[in-house]
């Protein structure tokens, strides 16, 4: 037979067995755009008697608006997504590609687990992809997209990615979620276990969507905004000194989004978990930035476990990707209650300290910074490079309830008095501010021009 028409027949014959993961990735990548590596690699499976097309995995490279990718996609239709020994090493291979290049990677990951029969060897595969992806986070910027049922040891590069896309109806679990449930004596769907839905516990999904055109349309956003991948400063068609009088009655986390950010708009990440805590990125003057928003309305957000995980994650994120990190302070320090202090709270904080001195920081204290939270998110021995407050704003040793409880022989009739007085004379931000602790005391309607200024000046 002709070497080019037997070429022809095996390409065919390939093709048919990934033309539904060769059409997501189309979905994702620039048109024709997509070159695959690998294409012909092979391997016998004993326990199922049947050759292992391309490995169960395509490989490959292309561009997403332009922007340099690598594509690695299971392919389920060969024996479920199985993970093999030979898989792996066709991932690793890819992934060192991506670490020489320095381009992200692009994981669409579709397995029940690991193919029945491969013993051992699988495992020490499996050891080799997380060793390299691994060798990756916060070197490569690593996106998954979980396509439909991820199932085991292979569940974990999801939690090592930047982001993490979960599609309309994906399950992403280290187990089979029908065992997880029962074993937890309940009797929960798999969605409520291993979907989106179980975010709100795990903080795995970044991104939830409902199609695979909607991740392509995400990644644009992404690049646009990465200083890896587009200009740290651009022009903006948004006044630079655009005002929000509505400011100055009452302020929120979402109004504060809106005053602060080119067009009101920033991109959310992991939205779902600890809500009270928005991170997100965007643009502001043009400059682009990592945010964290506290929200909590006039109460402030309490610390907890999961939210300080979550700050510091974030935080680590936006210094590997050169981010500045602004932060609009709202907190009342730590939740005082027995379930945050039986839990390794304060072995976090001191991580997230570690990670947010790794940044340049600006933080806007629009509502409480109540102890803690001031120590943390508003203080420059923590190298926050410029503080602003809200002239209505609360800067506080602790808040006024707490201080007359610290003495317990304060006559019962004084009480109102002493609380009074401390939140109107202790509290004010021009105490922060006379000492030098507080850049400026702001009115709260002009947050974005003394936003962008700052940034201006610490964004080279």
């Amino acid at each position: 037979m002709d070497k080019i028409d037997l070429l022809r027949k095996r390409r065919e014959k390939l093709l048919a067995s990934g033309s539904d993961i060769r059409k997501q990735i189309s979905a994702i990548v620039d048109e024709s755009s997509f070159i695959e590596l690998d294409a012909y690699s092979f391997s016998h499976n004993d326990f199922y008697d049947e050759d292992t097309a391309g490995e169960g995995v395509v490989t490959g490279y292309a561009t997403i608006d332009d922007t340099p990718v690598y594509v690695i996609a299971q392919n389920v239709k060969v024996l479920s997504g199985g993970v093999s020994y030979s898989n792996c090493k066709k991932i690793v291979k890819c992934l060192n590609k991506a670490q020489e290049t320095g381009y992200p990677v692009v994981y669409l990951l579709d397995s029940l687990g690991v193919q029945v029969g491969e013993g051992v060897n699988v495992l020490e595969g499996m050891a080799e992809v997380l060793s390299k992806a691994s060798d990756l986070k916060g070197e490569v910027t690593q996106i998954s997209v979980v396509l439909g049922k991820l199932y085991g040891t292979f569940a974990l590069l999801t939690a090592n990615c930047d982001f993490n896309f979960m599609l309309n109806g994906s399950q992403v679990a280290y187990a089979s979620p029908l065992v997880l449930s029962a074993v937890s004596g309940k009797n929960l769907p798999a969605s409520d276990v291993a979907g989106a839905k179980a975010s709100k516990y795990n903080g795995l999904t970044t991104f939830e969507v409902d199609a695979i055109e909607d991740v392509r349309e995400k990644l644009v956003e992404l690049f646009a905004i990465l200083p890896a991948y587009a200009d740290s400063v651009v022009d903006t068609n948004d006044d630079l000194n655009r005002a929000m009088e509505s400011l100055n009655e009452k302020a929120c986390h979402k109004c504060i989004i809106s005053a602060v950010f080119d067009d009101g708009k920033c991109l959310e990440l992991s939205k779902s978990f600890c809500p009270e805590v928005i991170t997100a990125i965007g643009r502001v003057g043009g400059i682009s930035v990592g945010a964290i928003i506290f929200a909590g309305e006039e109460n402030g957000v309490e610390l907890t476990l999961n939210n300080v995980l979550k700050i510091k994650d974030f935080a680590y994120f936006a210094s590997e990707n050169g981010l500045p990190l602004l932060t609009f302070v709202n907190t009342a320090g730590i939740k005082a209650d027995l379930t945050t202090s039986n839990s390794p709270v304060m072995k976090e904080i001191c991580n997230l300290i570690s990670a947010l001195k790794s940044n340049v920081r600006l933080s806007v204290v629009y509502g409480k910074a109540v102890g803690l939270g001031y120590t943390l998110f508003a203080s420059k021995s923590l190298g926050v490079d410029y503080t602003y407050a809200f002239a209505n704003s609360h800067i506080a040793l602790f808040s006024g309830a707490v201080s007359v409880a610290h003495f317990g022989d304060v006559r019962e009739d004084k009480i109102d008095a002493l609380e009074e007085k401390y939140a109107e004379e202790n509290a004010d931000p021009i105490n922060a501010a006379k000492n030098g602790y507080v850049d400026n005391i702001i009115e709260p309607q002009f947050v974005r021009p003394y936003v962008i200024s700052a940034l201006q000046m610490i964004v080279r």
